[in-house]
C-alpha cells in the first residue's frame, strides 16, 4: 500500500463547511422522499432477469487489512451448481456497478464498473461447458470462459480503468470436471496496481435466512423458522478490496471516514427475432441495493420495479417510498398476527438507519454518531441529501468477536454500520423494524428471530471472505442438501461457545448503557446537563 493508488488523487467535489440545521434536514428528509433495495428476486420485473439480479450488498473493513475497505456485491440467485450446459454467465450487455457517495449529496463520486465479455470456444462442436478436469483457467479442457474490465468513473466525469481482461472463475461443473476449485478462485484473485485486489466468479451464497417468512410471518406462530431456505445454492460474486482513502472524501479517511456505497445493474434492450437476441439501445438501470430487505419488505409491490430504477438522489422526491420507511408496514403485520403492540409515531429512527445515517446532526430518534457522511469534517452540509444506502463509518476497527446483531448486539463494526457477512440482517432488521434501536433494547418475544443465526458454510478469514462454490448438488438423492467437497481456508463468524458468551455479555452490557445512555440524554434535553 505504500505506492500510490490508482484511485488516489482523484478529488471528489471540495465541500465547504456550513451547518445546516437539524429542522433543514428532516424538512428535506420528510418533505418528500423515496428508499429501496434489496435481495433475491424482491420486484417482478428482475425476478425474470436473474443475471442482472442484485440479492445482497456488503461493505466492511477488512479484519486483517484494516487500512482497506471490502465491498462484496451477489448477483443471480438462487443457482443450483447442477444446472448446466450453460451454467451462469455475467450479461455482456450489463454493467455491475458498486457507488460510492463519500459527500453525502446522494450522488456517486466514484463508480466502480465492471463489465463482461465472452470467451465460447464451443461452437458448434458440443454442447459441454468442460471437455475434461479442469485445473488452471487456462486450461484447454475449459470450453466456455469470460473476462472483465473495471473502470472508477469520477463525479466529474474522469475515468481510469483499473483493471484489464481479467479471469472470471467459471461456474463449478462438480467434482469430476473441477476437482480442486479453490485453486481456480485464487487464479482469479487479481491484484490492483497501488494496492488492493478483486476476484469475480461463484461463492456460496451469504444470505442466511428461513424464507418462509413469507408465510404469514414464519407461519403465523413462528413455527417455521431455523431452515437456511439459501443453504445449497450459489450466486455470482464481485468481491474488491481497496484502501480506505482511495473511497473517502478529498482522501483522507480520517477527516472524512463515512461513506454511502450502493450497487446498480444497468442493461440494453434486448431486440429479440427468432434464434437471436441483440442488446439495443442505452443501458437501462434494472437493479439497485443498498441496505438489506428495504425493496423486499418496505416498498409495496407496486413501487418495487420503480425502486429499482431509482437513482438515491431521487429518493427524496417520492413521498409514497418515505412513508413507508416512516409508517412501516412490517410492524403492522406483527402485531395483526403475533400481538406485540407496533411501536407509535412517525419513525425517525428508521430515517436513520435506512435514509441519513446515524448523526445526532440530524436529530432524530437514535441519538449517537455513527455512519453519516453529514459526520465528515470537510462535507458541505447544506448539499446534504437523504437517500438510501449501506453507509459505512470506516474509522471503527473490525471486532475480534463480531456479534451477529450487530449494533443491537453493541458491536458498532456490523450493521447498519456497512454490513458484515456474519451480520444476521433478518434478525436485525425484524428487531430494528419493532423499534429496538430507539428503545436501546430488543423485544424478547421476537428474539429468537428465524433461528438462523450463521451461514451454513464458514466464512473465510482472507480476501473474498465468502466462502467457496457449491461445487455439486444442492440436494442428494433423499432429498437433504449434499455435502461439499471442498474444505474451508479458515473461518469468521463461527463463534464458539465461550467467544458466543462473551458476546452476548458485551450485547447486554452495550444494550443496558445504550437504553440508560439514552435515557440519561432525554433527561438533559428536559432539564438541563445539571440536574439529577
Amino acid at each position: 500500500m505504500s505506492s500510490p493508488h490508482v484511485l488516489s488523487g482523484r478529488r471528489g467535489q471540495v465541500a465547504a463547511a456550513a451547518l445546516v440545521a437539524a429542522t433543514l434536514l428532516n424538512a428535506a428528509m420528510f418533505g418528500g422522499t423515496g428508499a429501496t433495495a434489496s435481495s433475491h428476486r424482491e420486484a417482478p420485473l428482475i425476478a425474470g432477469d436473474p443475471a442482472v439480479d442484485n440479492t445482497d450488498l456488503y461493505a466492511f473493513v477488512s479484519p486483517d487489512h484494516q487500512d482497506t475497505v471490502t465491498l462484496v456485491g451477489n448477483w443471480f440467485p438462487f443457482q443450483e451448481p447442477n444446472g448446466g450446459p450453460n451454467f451462469y454467465p455475467w450479461a455482456q450487455d450489463a454493467q455491475y456497478d458498486f457507488n460510492i457517495d463519500n459527500d453525502g449529496d446522494a450522488k456517486a463520486d466514484i463508480v466502480l464498473r465492471w463489465q463482461f465479455h465472452t470467451d465460447d470456444r464451443r461452437k458448434n462442436n458440443t454442447f459441454l461447458y468442460t471437455n475434461g478436469a479442469v485445473d488452471s483457467l487456462d486450461d484447454e479442457n475449459l470450453l466456455f470462459r469470460q473476462r472483465y474490465d473495471i473502470e472508477a468513473i469520477y463525479e466529474n466525469g474522469q475515468k481510469v480503468k483499473l483493471v484489464s481482461n481479467a479471469p472470471v472463475a467459471p461456474s463449478p461443473n462438480g467434482p469430476a470436471s473441477m476437482p480442486d476449485f479453490k485453486k481456480l478462485r485464487d487464479q482469479a484473485t487479481v491484484a490492483i496496481p497501488g494496492g488492493g485486489k478483486v476476484y469475480v466468479g461463484p461463492a456460496e451464497d451469504s444470505f442466511f435466512l428461513d424464507l418462509r417468512v413469507f408465510d404469514l410471518l414464519y407461519g403465523g406462530n413462528l413455527s417455521e423458522v431455523g431452515q437456511d431456505t439459501l443453504r445449497g445454492y450459489n450466486v455470482n460474486t464481485i468481491a474488491i478490496q481497496l484502501p480506505k482513502q482511495a473511497l473517502a472524501l478529498k482522501n483522507d479517511a480520517n477527516r472524512n471516514p463515512n461513506i454511502g456505497i450502493w450497487s446498480t445493474t444497468q442493461r440494453r434492450t434486448m431486440k429479440l427475432s427468432p434464434g437471436k437476441a441483440e442488446a439495443v439501445g442505452d443501458f437501462v438501470q434494472v437493479s439497485r441495493l443498498g441496505n438489506p430487505l428495504v425493496n423486499e419488505v418496505v416498498a409495496p409491490a407496486g413501487l418495487k420495479d420503480a425502486f429499482n430504477g431509482l437513482r438515491p438522489d431521487q429518493d427524496a422526491g417520492v413521498k409514497e417510498l418515505v412513508d413507508r420507511v416512516v409508517n412501516p408496514e412490517l410492524p403492522k403485520l406483527v402485531e395483526a398476527i403475533y400481538k406485540i403492540p407496533a411501536p407509535q409515531g412517525q419513525r425517525d429512527d428508521l430515517a436513520e438507519i435506512f435514509l441519513t445515517g446515524i448523526s445526532t446532526k440530524i436529530g432524530a430518534q437514535i441519538n449517537a454518531d455513527l455512519n453519516s457522511q453529514i459526520n465528515n469534517a470537510d462535507v458541505d452540509k447544506n448539499k446534504f441529501r437523504p437517500a438510501e444506502m449501506l453507509r459505512l463509518n470506516m474509522s471503527i476497527a473490525p471486532n475480534a468477536n463480531p456479534n451477529r446483531l450487530g449494533l443491537l448486539g453493541g458491536d458498532t463494526q456490523g450493521f447498519p454500520n456497512g454490513r458484515r457477512l456474519t451480520d444476521d440482517v433478518i434478525d436485525i432488521g425484524l428487531q430494528a423494524f419493532e423499534g429496538a434501536a430507539a428503545s436501546g433494547k430488543l423485544v424478547e418475544a421476537l428474539a429468537a428471530g428465524d433461528k438462523v443465526d450463521q451461514n451454513d458454510q464458514a466464512f473465510e478469514a482472507a480476501f473474498p471472505y465468502v466462502a467457496l462454490p457449491r461445487n455439486g448438488a444442492a440436494v442428494n438423492a433423499s432429498g437433504n442438501t449434499a455435502e461439499v467437497a471442498v474444505a474451508p481456508v479458515g473461518r469468521i463468524g463461527n463463534l464458539d461457545p465461550m467467544a458466543m458468551t462473551t458476546a452476548v455479555g458485551s450485547a447486554l452490557v452495550f444494550g443496558a448503557g445504550f437504553f440508560l445512555w439514552r435515557k440519561r440524554q432525554a433527561h438533559i434535553r428536559k432539564y438541563g446537563s445539571h440536574s439529577k
